[in-house]
Parts: structure tokens; sequence; C-alpha cells
């Protein structure tokens, strides 16, 4: 067998607008491909599209999370339901931190393939690792290790959340997310690190661009079509049908109210 990537390379060139796409591997399983064009260095990347990305059960569990929160619930079981003295040692935290980065590599991609119920699957997960760490890491340093990269995580699921909800036409859901997102990044509790700070400005921006782009995409209600005709009607002097448009607002208004 050929180990030459020429000619796979030949047939997907690169395209930095372009270079995420969905496959089916040869052992049947759904895969992301990468393309890659680092000057010299030209190749593809490769993870699993569910699952472990790197396609490992650790542990004999899809997931190195869900072995150590199996271990968990037999600590409890064994203590009376007490998870009093449950500990994750130092190297159980550099294992579930490489976990976490990789599912992050993962819905990085997922997001350019518009993969949006994949995106909260995976950052659902990654919260779910962050609490899990932060409540049982034995080193305070690996506690606190994750959670500068909340306003991050909380906004990806936001945005793929309100992703969805655009796809099904429901803009007003769309808004209450990204309102709710937005202001949970705002009340979260400060993390003395940079990169909290500046993933944080960075996701209230992000989202508030977000917040401008479903409003206009958002169909007018009758009262806001009324209230846009009405003012073109003023600014164009059409005064009679400025009166009619008002009559009608007040009806509406009268009808809701």
């Amino acid at each position: 067998m050929s180990r030459d990537l020429t000619d796979l390379l030949n047939e997907w060139s690169f395209d930095p607008e372009a270079n995420v796409r969905k496959v089916s591997g040869r052992d049947g399983v759904a895969k992301i491909q990468i393309r890659v064009d680092q000057g010299a260095f030209q190749g593809i990347l490769q993870l699993n599209l569910d699952g472990r990305p790197d396609g490992r059960r650790p542990h004999g569990q899809d997931f190195a999370l869900d072995y150590y929160r199996s271990e968990l619930e037999k600590y409890r079981r064994k203590y009376g339901a007490s998870d009093e003295g449950f500990a994750l040692d130092e190297a159980a935290c550099r294992e579930l931190f490489d976990e976490g980065s990789r599912l992050y590599k993962r819905y990085a991609f997922l997001i350019q393939l518009h993969d949006y119920r994949r995106v909260v699957r995976d950052t659902e997960r990654n919260m779910v690792l962050f609490r899990f760490v932060n409540r049982y890491a034995e080193r305070e340093e690996d506690r606190d290790n994750l959670e500068k990269w909340w306003p991050y995580v909380l906004r990806i699921n936001g945005v793929a959340r309100a992703m969805i909800a655009v796809g099904d036409q429901d803009y007003d859901g769309a808004l209450d997310i990204v309102r709710r997102t937005r202001a949970r990044i705002g009340t979260w509790p400060e993390v003395e690190a940079e990169e909290f700070y500046i993933e944080r400005e960075r996701s209230e921006a992000a989202l508030e661009e977000l917040e401008l782009e479903v409003l206009q995409k958002r169909p007018l209600s009758e009262k806001e079509q009324l209230e846009h005709w009405l003012q073109e009607a003023v600014e164009s002097e059409e005064f009679e049908k400025a009166a009619l448009l008002r009559d009608e607002l007040k009806k509406l208004r009268e009808g809701q109210g």
C-alpha cells in the first residue's frame, strides 16, 4: 500500500474557506478531515465525529470522564453515598485536561461545518468535565486550571443553541438564548487569569454581533411592521396614510391590552 499522500492532497486543494469536511471511514465510523497547508508542510488531519475524537476508549470507557465518574459512584457506594475524600490526582487531571482539549478542537471544526447539535453535545460534556475537575481535583492548581475558559465554552454553547433555533425559524427563542448567554458570561465569577478576561470580552462582542444578525433575520411582527410603515409615511409626508396607520396601531394595542 502506498503511503504517499500526493494524490489525496491534489484531489483536495487547500481552500481556507472550505478546509473541513465529513467523510465515512473504512471502519464505518463518520469522521472529520481538515486540510492543512503550512507552507512546506502539507497534510490532512482526521478525527472521529462521535465518541472520543481520537477513537480511543480509555479504561474501557467511551471517555475518560465516564471512567472517573464511575469511580466516584463506586466510592459513594462504598462509603454510604458520601464523596468526602474522593480526589483526582495529578495524572487523572492531566488525562481529563487532554480529553477536554480534544473535544474543544473538535467543536471548533464542527462550528465550521454548521453541525450545531454536536457542538452543543461536546460543549456540554466539557462543562461537566470542568465542574467535575473543579470539584474533585486534589491539587488547587488543577481545580482552577479550566476555570479561565468558561466564557469561551459558554459562548460556543450559546451560539450553537441559538443557531439551531434560527434553523427552526424560532428567532425569538434564538434571541432569548443569546441574551441569557451574555448575561451568564457577564455574571460568571471572575478568574484572575488573562485568558478569562480576553475570552469574556471576545465572547460578549461575538454574542452582541450575533444578536444583531438574528434581529436582521427575524420577520417583523404585525406591530413592528405597522410602526415601520408609519415612520415611512411620516418621513414622506403622506399624512393621510400615516393617520390610517396610527388608527391600525391603536386598534392592535387595544386588542392586545
